[in-house]
C-alpha cells in the first residue's frame, strides 16, 4: 500500500436522502479522514428528519441538491477540490486500509474503479449475493454504488458525470468509464448493510434487480424502471 504521505487527494460525496438514523454513524467513521486531509461532502436530497443538522457538524461541506442520487452526486462532484472522488451510500462504511487502496491503484495508473462489497445483515444468502456481486463485476468490469465507485475527478468531469436518471446511474456511468480503462478492482472490502434485502425480501430483491438491469440492457426507460424499483 502506498505511504501515507503519498495519498492521492481524494474528496468522498455521500448522497443522503431521510438518513438520520445511520448519518452520524457513517461521519463518524470518516472523521479520521477528514483529520487526516480527506474532503467529505454530504449532498442533502431534500431530508425531512433532521439529517442536515446531523450531517453539518461532521461534514466540510453540506449542500442541498435536487432529489435523485445521480444528480446529488453531481452536485457533490461539482465542488469537490480532491483530484479523485469516492461516492459512498450512507449505509456503506470504508476498510481502515481505504484510502491507501485508492491511492495504490491511482499510482499504478487507474482512471477508475471500486472496492469489493460484503453486506452486513442476518440472511446467509447475503454472504452469497455479495460474492457473486464482486465476481460479476471483475467480469463484467461494471461497478454497483454499494462497492463505493472512486474515480479521477478530471475523467468523471470529462464525461460529464453520472447521467441525469432515477436509477441503474452506476451502470451507465461503469459503461461510459469502461471505454476509458478497465476498472481497478480492489479486494479490500466496504462494508454496506443488508436493510433493503430484508425489508423487501432477499429472493424478491435477487430477482427484482436481476429483471430490472435486464429491462435497462433492453432500453428500458431508468423512469419506468424506478418506478417498478419503488414498489
Amino acid at each position: 500500500m502506498a505511504e501515507p504521505e503519498n495519498r492521492c487527494s481524494l474528496s468522498i460525496i455521500l448522497p443522503v436522502l431521510d438518513e438520520a438514523g445511520c448519518i452520524v454513524a457513517t461521519l463518524s467513521r470518516l472523521q479520521a479522514l477528514r483529520r487526516q486531509g480527506a474532503e467529505l461532502i454530504v449532498v442533502d436530497g431534500g431530508s425531512r428528519d433532521g439529517t442536515v443538522g446531523l450531517a453539518e457538524p461532521l461534514a466540510d461541506r453540506v449542500i442541498a441538491s435536487p432529489r435523485g442520487r445521480s444528480l446529488q452526486m453531481n452536485a457533490g462532484a461539482a465542488i469537490a477540490t480532491g483530484d479523485v472522488l469516492l461516492f459512498l451510500h450512507a449505509d456503506t462504511s470504508l476498510p481502515e486500509e481505504g484510502w491507501e487502496a485508492i491511492s495504490h491503484a491511482v499510482a499504478r495508473g487507474a482512471v477508475w474503479g471500486r472496492f469489493d462489497v460484503r453486506i452486513d445483515g442476518r440472511p446467509w444468502m447475503l454472504r452469497v449475493i455479495a460474492a457473486m456481486m464482486n465476481w460479476r463485476s471483475r467480469l463484467s468490469g461494471i461497478a454497483t454504488g454499494d462497492q463505493a465507485i472512486f474515480v479521477r475527478r478530471a475523467a468523471f468531469l470529462a464525461l460529464g458525470g453520472y447521467p441525469p436518471m432515477p436509477l441503474m446511474e452506476d451502470l451507465a456511468l461503469s459503461d461510459a468509464l469502461k471505454a476509458v480503462s478497465r476498472p481497478a478492482c480492489l479486494r479490500s472490502r466496504v462494508t454496506t448493510s443488508g436493510r433493503r434485502w430484508e425489508r423487501k425480501g432477499v429472493w424478491r430483491t435477487i430477482f427484482l434487480m436481476w429483471r430490472l438491469r435486464a429491462a435497462f440492457r433492453r432500453g428500458v426507460s431508468p423512469d419506468a424502471l424506478a418506478r417498478q424499483y419503488d414498489t
